[in-house]
Parts: structure tokens; C-alpha cells; sequence
């Protein structure tokens, strides 16, 4: 009696469920078949699974695990694409210094901002032992990145130094102590780092030799270090977007070659472990392995792609009956505050969109920093149409001490549009943006430019697009919400 009463709660509560029909509760242990949605009719011999329902059940299961190991692996395979697309399409090697300038230069990179001058590396802690990064005193914002996205430390104004400049040395995971007088020392999580800067000077000429004051070198290169070595991009096409096919994982297994895992993310490689993905060990998936792959890396990036557009966190909205949205939702750890959960689908729309994070990205810093708001929807609650045209009033007087901008991104290239116009963005740095009599901004959006529009953005016809407004320096204004930004408004549109 035992047995048969512990069947028949179970059987009871798969109906409370929904995943049983209440006729259910009348078979015994004996039942030949379920019907389980989405799955269908699953037979079953005395109570044990038949060949071929194990053999569905397991391909379920293995394409849940993956498909929730692909939203939870985007920063890390967001790191090693765009690490490969410096290594491998820009031959650029560890150490030296690649300069993003152009909308060209940027077109491959996740939501960048195309106002100012970006410049990257990476090192690898193992190989090349700890680093050394001399920062400029001046007007820069960055710092050094684990393999997960998470900062090492920022640098530049928003880092330790305040923008007073200074060294820093970067040490390996788990290596011993130094003693280094001068230095600000941080110690990394993973043996690949990514060092990432961007100059903020008004004059581009000058922010540009700022940047390039920066020095990377090895710590037993200190006695005599070298000279930086700055690479162009110089407008070559390259891509990082996180694949949808089996090169994802691909791209995780190359990562974890050599790589200490965090205790957070040994319970998704143990999922993982049945679908062929081990750290430290060859990528080599049998036919089963990279059919479930494929399909969960396609059901992933479309999940992903709901998490970021149509978001479901609580607090994401803005403003109250408006349709912008924080694009920055999780903290630097990404953990919750009360540290008791990870903190995924937040860093999972983030890092579907963009790449990188810091202190000064957090946009919680008065006078410092940036704020990312973003917009995939127009004042109706409808999806951005490259086919149609809308237009946004930027209210006079933002909230900001250093500059912002609109910079408007294809939806599933998450890159900047490419338009015959060349131009993907505004700022008020741009000397030619008109402003109304009353400092306010009128930006139009739209396939043809609108008879009279002053200031415009092309989008193109049957593809969507979202945008990202950005606050550098943000005041007070923006924090208390006294200062507030419109929606995207649709309109006819009007040829020229």
C-alpha cells in the first residue's frame, strides 16, 4: 500500500500541474502511456521508460540544459568572440592596442557608442604572466575585464586614480602576493583579461593622445618596458556577435582550454558534461551532441532576444507610461543584492546587446560615468520599423556635464546601422546638430529624410532597430527624474 499511495500522489500532483489529464488518477503503476505536452505521448513499460521514450526524454532534457547554458554563457562567449576577431581577423596580437574610431571601425561591435574613440586588448595571465597598465592622467574611462565581463578594477576617471593616472598591476588567479610601492594591485578570476578604454576629450585629436599614452607590458618587463604597440582597425569588416549555431559552444570550449572555474558555474558545465562540453577537454560533439547543440543555440538567441527587447525584470522601466528602459539591470558581480541568486536574465539581455561593464557603465555614478537607456518600442508600444518614420524631442537642458547621444542598432546584428547616409548616431558634440529656440533637440528617424528635418538618423525598410540613449557624466537632474526623456513618437511621413 505504501508504493501504490506514493504513485498516486505523484500522479495527483503531475495533475495539479497540467502535465497529466485528471484520467490519469485512475492508472496504476501499470500504465502503458503518458501524454505530456510539449512532448507528446511517452510509453512506458510497468512504470519503466521504453527505449525510445529514454531516448526522447534525454534529448529533451539535454536541449533544456543547453538552451538555458546558452543565455548563461553570453558574456563569456561575447569575451572570446570579440577576443578572436582582434587575434584572428585583425592579427592583433596579446599586449597591444587596437583603436576603434570610425562607424566603419565599429560596425562588427556590439551597441557601441560612435561618438567616442574605443581602444582594446587583451593579455593572458598564464602565458604571459602578471600585467602592468600605465594609465594616463586625463579625460579616459575603462579598466581591466575577466573572462566573464566582470571588472577587475575600473581606470581612468571613474577607476581608483579619478583620472589622475597611475600604474596597475594585474595579477594572475590564484598567485602569490607582491610587493609592488606605487602600484594599485588587483587580482583576476580568469587568465584572460581584456583591457578596454575609451577617450572623452571634446577635441577627437586630443583624446585620441590620450589614449595613446597608455603602456601594457608584463610585470618582468618593469625594469625596462616597452612601448605600446597601437593597432588600426582602418575600416576591415569583423564580427563579434555571439553566434546561434554549434560554433557558440565552440567558442566556450576554446575558452575554458585552460581556465579555473568559478564554484557558481560548475553546476551548468555539469549539465553540460552529457552534451560534450568539458572545461580543459576537446570540443568534439557526436552527430546527437551537435543536433541539440545547434537547436539550442538557435531557441537561445531567440530567447535572448526576448530577454533584452520585450524585458520582464521588475524596475526595467524608466519612466512611468514611457517606453524607455534601463539597458543595465544587474550589479558588477553580477548577483543579486541579497547574494542568493545569479543574476541571469539581467546579464543576459545586457550582454545579448553590448559588451563590457564597469563601474562607471553601472550609470550610478553623480558627475561620472555613463547611463545607457534603450528603446525597442515607439510611444504605442509598438516595435521599432525601420520601414516607417518617427520623430523624439530631447528635452533643453540635459543632465549631463560631459555630452550625450542617440545612437540607433540593427536588432539582430546588435551592430550600428549601415545605411547609405553613414551615419548611425547624434551627440551634441556634433557641431552641425540644431537645436530649437528653446534648447531642446527634434531627432528624426526614418528610411527617406523628412521635408524640413534638421536633425536625422536613416533606418532601413523591413528591419527593425532599437535605440540607445546615453548619458556621460549624468547630474542630478537625471537621478531625481525632474529632467525626462520623450518616447519615440511615430509620424507620416513627409517626403522631401
Amino acid at each position: 500500500m505504501p508504493r501504490f499511495r506514493s504513485t498516486a500522489v505523484a500522479l495527483g500532483t503531475l495533475c495539479l500541474m497540467g502535465l497529466l489529464p485528471s484520467s490519469a488518477l485512475g492508472q496504476s503503476s501499470s500504465s502503458t502511456s503518458v501524454e505530456l505536452r510539449p512532448l507528446g505521448r511517452l510509453e512506458l513499460e510497468n512504470g519503466y521508460p521504453t527505449a525510445a521514450t529514454a531516448q526522447k526524454l534525454y534529448d529533451e532534457l539535454d536541449r533544456q540544459r543547453a538552451t538555458q547554458g546558452y543565455l548563461w554563457a553570453l558574456p563569456a562567449v561575447g569575451f572570446k568572440a570579440l577576443y578572436d576577431a582582434q587575434a584572428k581577423t585583425m592579427g592583433v596580437r596579446n599586449g597591444d592596442v587596437l583603436l576603434y574610431r570610425t562607424l566603419q571601425d565599429k560596425a562588427g561591435m556590439l551597441t557601441p557608442n560612435i561618438t567616442t574613440l574605443y581602444a582594446f586588448s587583451f593579455w593572458d595571465l598564464a602565458r604571459q604572466g602578471p600585467l602592468v597598465v600605465e594609465v594616463p592622467a586625463g579625460l579616459t574611462a575603462g579598466g581591466v575585464l575577466d573572462i566573464w565581463q566582470q571588472p577587475i578594477t575600473d581606470m581612468g576617471q571613474t577607476g581608483p586614480d579619478k583620472g589622475a593616472g597611475g600604474k596597475y598591476l594585474i595579477l594572475p588567479p590564484g598567485a602569490a602576493a607582491v610587493e609592488a610601492p606605487g602600484y594599485r594591485i588587483f587580482r583576476a578570476s580568469s587568465n584572460q583579461i581584456w583591457f578596454g578604454t575609451r577617450g572623452l576629450a571634446p577635441d577627437r585629436a586630443m583624446a585620441e593622445a590620450t589614449v595613446r599614452q597608455h603602456r601594457l607590458y608584463g610585470w618582468n618587463q618593469r625594469a625596462n618596458p616597452p612601448v605600446s604597440r597601437y593597432e588600426e582597425v582602418g575600416g576591415r569588416p569583423w564580427q563579434s556577435a555571439q553566434p546561434a549555431d554549434l560554433s557558440y559552444w565552440r567558442l566556450l570550449s576554446d575558452l575554458y582550454a585552460n581556465e579555473p572555474v568559478a564554484p557558481r558555474d560548475r553546476m551548468l558545465f555539469g549539465m553540460l558534461a552529457p552534451l560534450g562540453i568539458s572545461p580543459g577537454q576537446p570540443f568534439r560533439p557526436h552527430a546527437r551532441q551537435a543536433r541539440i547543440l545547434g537547436e539550442a543555440a538557435q531557441l537561445g538567441d531567440l530567447m535572448a532576444r526576448t530577454i533584452a527587447y520585450d524585458k520582464r525584470t521588475p524596475g526595467a522601466s524608466v519612466y512611468p507610461g514611457k517606453h524607455w528602459e534601463y539597458a543595465v539591470l544587474f550589479d558588477l558581480d553580477q548577483e543579486s543584492p541579497d547574494k542568493r541568486r545569479v543574476q541571469l536574465d539581467e546579464r543576459s539581455s545586457w550582454f545579448y546587446e553590448a559588451i563590457g561593464m564597469s563601474v562607471g557603465m553601472q550609470g550610478r555614478v553623480l558627475g561620472f560615468g555613463q547611463v545607457y537607456l534603450e528603446a525597442s518600442k515607439d510611444a504605442k508600444g509598438q516595435w521599432l520599423d525601420g520601414g516607417r518614420s518617427y520623430r523624439m524631442r530631447v528635452p533643453a537642458n540635459a543632465p549631463v556635464k560631459q555630452f550625450w547621444s542617440i545612437t540607433l542598432y540593427d536588432n539582430l546584428s546588435r551592430g550600428p546601422l549601415i545605411t547609405p547616409q553613414g551615419a548611425a548616431d547624434l551627440s551634441s558634440r556634433q557641431p552641425d546638430l540644431v537645436s530649437n529656440a528653446d534648447g531642446s533637440v527634434d531627432v528624426e528617424f526614418g528610411p527617406v529624410r523628412p521635408a524640413g528635418a534638421r536633425n536625422w538618423i536613416q533606418t532601413t525598410p523591413g528591419k527593425g532597430w532599437f535605440a540607445y540613449f546615453r548619458f556621460y557624466a549624468p547630474t542630478e537632474p537625471y537621478f531625481a527624474k525632474t529632467w525626462q526623456l520623450n518616447d519615440i513618437e511615430p509620424i507620416a511621413a513627409r517626403r522631401p
